[in-house]
């Protein structure tokens, strides 16, 4: 299992250090970059809200070495009550709701189930959880892919998924990295269409609108709605990690530098300071 040092939400950027401390940068509204204060963190997660017309107020939680969770920002739903968890070896935000993958392999969620995006208490033997906005995916020890919430577009038809390594979840679709460096989608196509051709691809990072890929040799592609700049990563060079939010899309460096391009409408790519210490 991978652990994301990187989180990209609406309108905001976190970044778990090496030394477990917590930076971030962008919207602050209801306190989702409010993680100067955390220790111990091994990864991240930021959650996101797709529509310019909905409050950018969002949520930040962080997985600490021994297995709890901390979190900040948005409760408006209890996507923040996170205390309790424990156990926990991954963590995932959406809009509104909260998952963290257990050791065991079960899920434990929080936070808004209109859409039925928490009803995963029967899954079992996962190994890497994705929340989008309204859905959550999740890949099984076996390969094969599980997924709940919203199918408005589509973006749950993963019943005949296999072979999967990992997936990540936007907003109206999915897409999945297999075993042998492709890459699968399914969901609304225009914010996807392309990465059929897409070799070589370690992994996989699904914005609101838009689609990232890693490749093995550090390099970057993506495909997708752009208007921000979001998928003009194409002269990034020595990545090793990425992810991808509503609007923005960043990558680690192998000298643990951070990139970014897209919107910077609240600073969400103000990430130029960051090093590893």
């Amino acid at each position: 299992m991978t652990l994301t040092p990187l989180a990209a939400g609406r309108q905001h950027t976190v970044r778990c250090l090496p030394n477990g401390r917590v930076v971030a940068v962008g919207a602050d509204s209801a306190g989702e970059c409010r993680v100067s204060q955390w220790r111990d963190v091994v990864a991240v997660a930021a959650g996101n809200v797709h529509a310019a017309g909905n409050t950018g107020r969002s949520h930040t939680l962080g997985l600490r070495s021994d297995g709890t969770v901390l979190a900040c920002g948005w409760n408006a739903q209890g996507q923040c009550d996170v205390h309790d968890w424990r156990d926990v070896v991954a963590v995932a935000a959406g809009w509104r709701f909260s998952a963290g993958l257990r050791g065991d392999g079960t899920l434990v969620t929080t936070g808004r189930d209109a859409e039925g995006q928490r009803q995963v208490d029967h899954w079992r033997e996962l190994t890497g959880i994705s929340c989008g906005d309204w859905h959550t995916v999740a890949v099984r020890a076996d390969g094969s892919v599980c997924a709940a919430g919203s199918n408005a577009a589509g973006q749950c038809e993963v019943h005949d998924w296999h072979r999967m390594r990992a997936v990540s979840a936007g907003y109206l679709h999915t897409i999945g990295l297999l075993e042998n460096g492709a890459v699968r989608a399914t969901g609304r196509p225009k914010f996807w269409a392309g990465i059929e051709h897409w070799t070589d691809i370690i992994a996989v990072a699904a914005g609101s609108h838009h689609s990232v890929g890693l490749r093995a040799d550090g390099t970057v592609v993506a495909v997708g709605r752009s208007e921000a700049g979001q998928c003009d990563v194409g002269h990034w060079r020595d990545i090793v990690a990425i992810a991808a939010g509503a609007a923005h899309t960043v990558g680690l460096r192998t000298d643990g530098g951070v990139v970014a391009a897209g919107s910077n409408s609240h600073g969400q790519l103000e990430v130029g300071a960051w090093s590893l210490d």
